[in-house]
């Protein structure tokens, strides 16, 4: 090959391989182009978010929250009432004395404090709950009827006011909570619908009956605290569930009210929703 082939092909290649070349090039500049311009076209939170879950996946963290967070504080408000009652100690003119009015009974729970612990070691969707907290349950009876203290056993005290409006026996509990959880991170890392189940330990503080009546255009309220014959502590089963700000519960008392055959056998259970979570 003479040495003017020679140059002529160099040339002849340089000419052929440059376009290659660029077009190569500008291929890999609009991909990353692309890319860039897809990643920045997100809202800030939103590739802030995508780059700390990849970050965690990599790292083999939980990209939820660092520790589990149980769901007992709070305000919860129901309706209180009595289930599977015996009357068997008492004659049948005095029957159902202790039977409340199931819309105007009513059960209030502050839940104060709060201990939560996770059972995962990568996640935190289960754990346990305990706390503290204040509990009311208020029972309306027929407004001509209360309960006293007899001899051995709660007796139905028919009441001779002229007017009476109202009539209630209230007692008040300290509770501690020892329940199970369970979440299910929803569509936003941060809400969760969540279930838990178990039991409420509960100390009676106080008990009391109050009546209400009306003589020559005057209210009235007689108070009388007294034990009446209620069990000092008791336990109840309960189950809640929630999403966000809808809180539900139910619970149900695993002993009679009343101690022994001191009174009628009757079971208080609560429903009712959450007001305030703290």
């Amino acid at each position: 090959m003479t040495l003017k082939k020679f140059l002529l092909f160099i040339i002849l290649s340089g000419l052929f391989a440059k376009p290659g070349v660029a077009q190569k090039d500008t291929t890999l500049q609009q991909s990353s182009a692309s890319e860039d311009t897809a990643l920045f076209k997100l809202p800030a939170d939103r590739r802030q978010s995508r780059i700390t879950v990849l970050k965690d996946q990599v790292l083999g963290k939980n990209y939820w929250e660092e520790k589990f967070r149980g769901n007992w504080t709070g305000i919860f408000v129901g309706i209180n009432g009595l289930a599977q009652t015996d009357y068997s100690l008492y004659p049948e003119e005095e029957q159902d004395f202790f039977d409340p009015d199931l819309l105007r009974s009513y059960a209030i729970e502050m839940n104060l404090l709060q201990f939560s612990q996770g059972l995962q070691q990568s996640r935190n969707t289960i754990g346990l709950i305990t706390g503290l907290g204040l509990g009311l349950q208020s029972w309306h009876l027929d407004k001509r009827i209360s309960i006293a203290e007899g001899p051995t056993r709660i007796e139905p005290v028919e009441l001779t006011y002229d007017n009476p409006v109202k009539s209630k026996v209230v007692s008040g509990y300290l509770n501690i909570p020892l329940l199970i959880e369970f979440q299910v991170p929803m569509k936003e890392y941060g809400n969760r619908l969540y279930f838990s189940t178990g039991v409420i330990l509960s100390k009676r503080l106080s008990t009391h009956t109050k009546v209400k009546y009306t003589h020559q255009d005057k209210d009235y309220k007689v108070k009388s605290p007294d034990d009446y014959y209620m069990r000092d502590y008791h336990y109840s089963a309960t189950f809640r569930i929630g999403y966000r700000w809808v809180n539900l519960f139910a619970s149900c008392d695993l002993q009679p009210l009343f101690n022994g055959k001191k009174g009628p056998e009757v079971f208080p259970y609560s429903v009712g929703v959450g007001l305030i979570s703290f």
